[in-house]
């Protein structure tokens, strides 16, 4: 496989839709997410009422990459062999002893199936983009919670946590005005929505004069995908794109068969019956991969055209359509930018406005880099007082070479490109560095780990 990739190469570029056309404002939509979920706990489940209240700052323990381990109530976050790195009991950070007495030197128990398909199960589950994340921090707090009032060991809590999720943004939610998250956004779509810069804009525009196919796939349905497309694109959003699939259910859609999936037509946002085939361009619900491929490759004349795919989520989005695809990826890591702000010094000069409009008692540093947890790339590994101290990359760096092509912390740090830009891509036999544009993170560059690292 050749060391570079352009997008000049691609017949079709594949977009998903939140965090990565879409991009949010992580903090007020992190509050909301929280709040959405806390909500139903405590009104629907009887939860403790504490956990409608929210500190500031504790919204820094949300880091993308930790596992939550259910029956233990225990978050992780692991090295590239699966080797526990730090851990909390809830929000309690556990000791270096303490993880060498739980887990040992050994990889943990899951980590197996975790790593060979970026999986979640009833045992344990994997946070990896910013719908989920506040979840975590209020699983956390549910584990807390219990330990305080029922000193419990194993924990069973996460039934309702999933009951949280799917009442929030079950299909019918939209429409139905329920839940708190989408009334909410609804009303106020500025406080939450970053509007699409003019110069993503233009590029998809670029794209398609090139004669690029452009294809939108989202596991947000289609009333919410609506919403979102004419508020960051402007009303005439589908112009943007050939083919929309909204409701999509990633990973599924990469790793299902036709008949297991198939595509639905839409009407006034109700899907209607199955579709035999994908026959034309157009606004479809559900389906496959497979059936996809099948019209791009009617569409461009081509046996096998090469499609890359754009999207924020290893589970959903990058691991499943290298592994069952074959696509090209481009991973849209916001940490990319976080990255900047691990020295104290630069962060403390930094005009306001370089750091994001967030009123006075708000975390200064974008959520996304967490003190609690420590970089998202890199780690030490948790020794005892006197032992040298290694440093390793971290399962989730791990799966960004694996699986992506090329990692980008937003569409807009490549807008500007000319389409035949050559990237250095990710590969087995190139630098651990290389893959990342316009730079790799601190925390990878040899030099910098004891400044980043502290």
């Amino acid at each position: 496989m050749q060391q570079d990739f352009s997008l000049a190469d691609c017949d079709v570029l594949g977009f998903d839709l939140d965090h990565t056309l879409c991009r949010y404002h992580l903090l007020q939509s992190a509050r909301l997410i929280y709040d959405s979920f806390a909500q139903y706990l405590v009104t629907e489940k009887g939860y403790d009422k504490d956990l409608l209240t929210l500190a500031p700052d504790s919204l820094d323990f949300c880091c993308k990459g930790l596992l939550l381990d259910i029956e233990e109530g225990n978050f992780l976050k692991l090295a590239e062999d699966g080797t526990v790195l730090r851990a909390s009991h809830g929000t309690k950070s556990m000791t270096s002893e303490e993880i060498l007495e739980t887990y040992g030197r050994r990889e943990w128990k899951h980590f197996n199936t975790v790593s060979g398909m970026v999986s979640r199960s009833a045992k344990y589950y994997l946070y990896d983009n910013y719908f989920d994340l506040p979840g975590a921090l209020l699983c956390a707090r549910v584990v807390d919670s219990l330990d305080q009032h029922d000193g419990q060991k194993k924990y069973d809590f996460w039934k309702d946590m999933v009951a949280a999720i799917q009442h929030n943004y079950k299909i019918s939610a939209f429409k139905e005005d329920c839940g708190m998250y989408f009334p909410e956004v609804k009303n106020h779509p500025d406080k939450y929505l970053q509007r699409c810069p003019e110069s993503v804009k233009k590029w998809l525009k670029q794209l398609k004069s090139a004669g690029k196919i452009l294809l939108l796939i989202t596991s947000s349905h289609s009333d919410y995908c609506r919403l979102l497309c004419e508020h960051i694109l402007g009303n005439d959003f589908e112009e943007y794109f050939d083919i929309v699939i909204t409701n999509a259910l990633k990973p599924g859609f990469f790793s299902h068969t036709p008949n297991q999936r198939p595509f639905r037509t839409l009407e006034n946002d109700e899907e209607q019956e199955a579709l035999l085939s994908l026959d034309k361009p157009g606004w479809y619900s559900q389906g496959n991969a497979i059936q996809l491929y099948d019209l791009l490759k009617k569409m461009t004349g081509k046996l096998d055209p090469k499609v890359v795919y754009f999207g924020d989520s290893m589970h959903s989005d990058i691991f499943p359509a290298r592994h069952y695809s074959n696509w090209e990826t481009v991973f849209i890591l916001e940490e990319l930018l976080g990255d900047k702000v691990t020295v104290p010094v630069e962060t403390e000069s930094e005009p306001l406005e370089k750091k994001g409009k967030y009123e006075g008692d708000e975390p200064k540093a974008p959520y996304f880099v967490s003190e609690q947890w420590g970089s998202f790339f890199m780690d030490r590994l948790p020794g005892l007082e006197n032992a040298e101290e290694t440093l390793v990359r971290t399962w989730s760096c791990k799966c960004i070479s694996t699986y992506s092509t090329i990692a980008i912390p937003s569409l807009e740090a490549i807008a500007d490109l000319p389409l035949d830009y050559r990237f250095t891509r990710f590969s087995s036999n190139s630098s651990a560095t290389a893959g990342y544009y316009p730079s790799p993170p601190r925390a990878l560059l040899p030099n910098e780990e004891s400044v980043t690292m502290k």
